[in-house]
């Protein structure tokens, strides 16, 4: 269902393509404004802003890449979608990855393009007050725990201190460095986030420093990478714990000297940045371990924030449930499903070792599973009964959803050598801080010899020393 008044900006240097975009959001009701290049889009922008965006990956002057990268360094918010060509799939993959909200491939349906563009308004109006200005996802908490994460956010409100943020996977981490950032000095600078363990070791330096023309192979031009895009701003790195031994030396170096060189590069970038940090580790552990430098964990753990687990706040459940269906709900474009009090209550009894995330996904497979309007306990036994089965394997179905996503988007390596060495590395840092440190010890924990095991840490980049 298209959205009256929507205000939908379209960037494109082919005529036609505007044309017929305007008049299908015409006839649609909404807003249209044609562009033709990036820098008339740009010199727009600093005027007004619009709801969505649409934007061809090519264009004369810059691509549809160069487009969201500088939107992100404005931390707009606004929702882009990518229009490409069949050639320019791995484009397109890259700029799904890069934040777009969805990829439009030529030649593409009017009215499917008209209802991308309204489902993109309708997420980011999840994400707006009625007036329209721009706020964080919501944080629910009555629990005392939670109350106390909300002191500790208020306590830091006038400051650009660095946080260090510990909790269970799928607790809500990002969303405290976001209120974090968004109650601080730095709220009208960007906020830009990296999962550190998403990245493979050989990309995180230019993930994270950016890179010169020319500097390896494949670099074919120069590289912004996300200290410079959050300079003024709150740089997020998330899962700190799984940075390699020499990237932390460098982010050492950062944070104290507020310089880098980026890869290939011979002139230092300054900048002003918050380094937010987050894990589900503990960086005590890593430390005696030898797998976590002791000077970058003092300097990340300035204040710390303990975002407890699900199970250690119950009396949020309901709150945050019902925020969910109704969110599901949208997302389906169905009524929202009502849980019974039986429902309920098996709710409330259940571990959730997935934390919230685990709710989230729980509330939209049940607004599909569902038969009626209101969920029964049968409903939830069903769902939720199936989850508790299988929860001492929960890690094989999160490592099958991320092969599901890697295959959906056209993966460059195989997944194995992919998959692998995160593996290998996570098996060998948690046996380390269990065995102390001690080699020898960790070695047999794992099956292998202790030679092995020294070469493993080597590959992998876990020798700190």
């Amino acid at each position: 269902m298209a959205m009256r008044g929507l205000s939908v900006w379209v960037v494109d240097d082919d005529e036609s393509v505007r044309w017929v975009l305007e008049q299908a959001l015409k006839q649609a009701q909404m807003l249209p404004r044609c562009f033709e290049s990036g820098e008339s889009f740009f010199r727009a922008l600093n005027r007004e802003k619009p709801d969505v965006i649409v934007t061809d990956i090519r264009m004369p002057d810059m691509t549809g890449i160069e487009l969201m990268e500088q939107l992100t360094v404005r931390n707009s918010g606004i929702p882009v979608i990518v229009i490409t060509a069949h050639s320019d799939l791995d484009s397109a993959v890259s700029a799904y990855q890069g934040g777009a909200f969805e990829y439009l491939p030529k030649p593409f349906d009017i009215d499917k393009a008209v209802q991308l563009i309204s489902r993109a308004a309708r997420q980011r109006g999840e994400l707006t007050t009625p007036d329209g200005v721009p706020r964080s996802p919501r944080i629910i908490g009555q629990a005392p725990a939670m109350q106390e994460v909300f002191r500790a956010i208020g306590r830091l409100s006038r400051s650009s201190m660095t946080v260090l943020i510990t909790g269970e996977s799928g607790t809500g981490k990002e969303l405290v460095a976001r209120a974090l950032h968004e109650n601080s000095p730095r709220a009208e600078d960007p906020f830009v986030a990296l999962n550190t363990s998403a990245i493979t070791p050989e990309l995180m330096e230019s993930e994270l420093f950016g890179h010169e023309k020319g500097s390896f192979t494949g670099a074919n031009q120069r590289r912004i990478g996300r200290f410079e895009q959050s300079d003024g701003g709150t740089l997020f790195l998330d899962e700190i714990g799984d940075m390699p031994s020499e990237l932390q030396t460098r982010l050492l170096r950062v944070l104290a000297e507020s310089e880098f060189f980026r890869v290939g590069g011979q002139t230092p970038v300054r900048v002003d940045v918050r380094v937010i940090a987050a894990t589900n580790q503990n960086l005590g552990a890593a430390v005696a371990a030898g797998i976590f430098r002791e000077d970058l964990f003092h300097r990340l753990n300035v204040m710390r924030i303990d975002v407890p687990p699900l199970r250690a706040r119950r009396e949020d459940i309901s709150a945050l449930a019902s925020v969910y269906f109704e969110q599901a709900a949208r997302e389906l474009d169905v009524p929202p499903k009502i849980l019974s009090s039986d429902a309920a209550a098996l709710m409330l009894d259940y571990g959730w070792p997935g934390n919230v995330r685990e709710l989230v996904n729980m509330c939209r497979r049940l607004t599909v599973a569902a038969a009626g309007s209101e969920i029964a306990a049968i409903d939830f036994s069903e769902v939720m009964g199936d989850a508790a089965m299988h929860a001492d394997v929960e890690w094989t179905a999160v490592l099958a959803e991320w092969a599901e996503g890697q295959l959906s988007s056209a993966p460059q390596n195989p997944l194995l050598a992919e998959a692998l060495p995160a593996f290998e590395r996570t098996l060998i840092k948690t046996t380390l801080r269990y065995a102390h440190g001690k080699r020898l010890e960790a070695a047999k924990l794992l099956g292998w010899g202790r030679n092995t095991l020294t070469r493993k840490i080597k590959e992998l980049g876990l020798d700190s020393r």
